[in-house]
């Protein structure tokens, strides 16, 4: 019985710091270690009843082990507050007002577009419809937004020195059209963190380690 209780253990640890390397994407609505709860509590308590060479005991005592070391990470969490964000995280700002954080981005294995993509889910569909925007410990975003917001779908040209061909057509914007806009602004594709353009051509631009700027730039049409 000792064995599986620090085998169990073993595994819960090496799941918990799995979870918190892999960053807020991977860990959705609940804490990571509620997450490794549940993952370990479902597939303990099945391999008993799929098969019986199985003691019951086993599972049993798996998940009451489960159970304790969640009882005792509560306790570190109220006697030792700092215990909480080592294993939760902290909540990380990815948008200021100067525009993204690349680095934070980066610390938490995302990009430009996992960014959209939580920004379209919680209603903000430009970069700079908000104030401030961050990721929870839990891996949800929120977000401090702009008392008003541009009304228009901007789609992803350049995501961290990377260009989307697909959109760039939709635009209508040609590599060369695109490298002549950026050196007229002193950058390059590689230069550039995030950028947007929407069907009236409005672009919000971002350069590497500098604030964002709003922009203009013909498109083939209105979308």
């Amino acid at each position: 019985m000792t064995l599986i209780f620090i085998r169990t253990a073993i595994i819960f640890i090496t799941l918990l710091i799995c979870m918190r390397l892999m960053g807020k994407s991977q860990i959705g609505e609940m804490q990571p270690f509620e997450f490794v709860i549940t993952m370990l509590i479902a597939e303990l308590a099945c391999i008993p009843m799929a098969d019986s060479s199985i003691p019951l005991m086993y599972g049993i005592v798996a998940v009451v082990t489960i159970f304790i070391l969640h009882q005792a990470m509560w306790l570190l969490d109220m006697w030792f507050k700092p215990f909480k964000a080592m294993i939760c995280g902290r909540p990380s700002l990815v948008i200021t007002r100067e525009g993204i954080d690349g680095y934070q981005l980066k610390k938490n294995n995302l990009d430009v577009s996992d960014l959209v993509e939580s920004m379209r889910a919680a209603g903000y569909f430009n970069l700079d419809d908000v104030y401030y925007g961050l990721y929870e410990a839990n891996g949800s975003f929120t977000a401090l937004e702009r008392e008003r917001k541009t009304p228009t779908l901007p789609i992803l040209i350049i995501d961290n020195g990377r260009t989307d061909s697909k959109n760039m057509a939709v635009a209508g914007i040609g590599e060369d059209g695109l490298k002549a806009f950026l050196k007229e602004r002193s950058t390059s594709i590689k230069g550039v963190l995030v950028m947007t353009v929407d069907g009236n051509g409005r672009v919000y631009l971002q350069k590497k380690g500098k604030p964002y700027s709003i922009e203009h730039i013909e498109v083939k049409e209105k979308w």
